[in-house]
């Protein structure tokens, strides 16, 4: 594993919250840029453990998958209608700064 959080955002993840992730010199990836636009849930669940990225998402289908297993590198999950995105961006960097790929394997953040 990484050294540090790196992470992968899924489709419906605003793009601006890459962008301000990469600003703060963190690794980050989107499902578009990706080419991973049309995979499946499962797809992308293998997509992030090969790479060994965390998931950031608001598709409540990634809790249910992350109840029946902790074989994932772990999922960071907003709600898309009570969080802003400053306040998930804030979120995400202190995740990056207090954790490591280790203490987030197998395991759901809320934001």
């Amino acid at each position: 594993m990484a050294e540090r959080i790196r992470f992968h955002l899924d489709e419906n993840v605003n793009p601006v919250i890459a962008a301000a992730l990469s600003r703060h010199g963190i690794d980050v990836t989107t499902t578009i840029e990706m080419n991973l636009r049309t995979a499946s849930d499962e797809e992308q669940l293998e997509f992030i453990r090969a790479e060994g990225r965390i998931l950031v998402t608001h598709d409540t289908d990634f809790l249910r998958i992350a109840s029946q297993t902790d074989g994932h590198p772990g999922i960071a999950f907003a709600h898309n209608d009570t969080v802003s995105t400053g306040q998930i961006i804030r979120s995400l960097i202190l995740i990056y700064e207090v954790l490591d790929p280790e203490e987030m394997a197998g395991r759901v953040e809320f934001l």
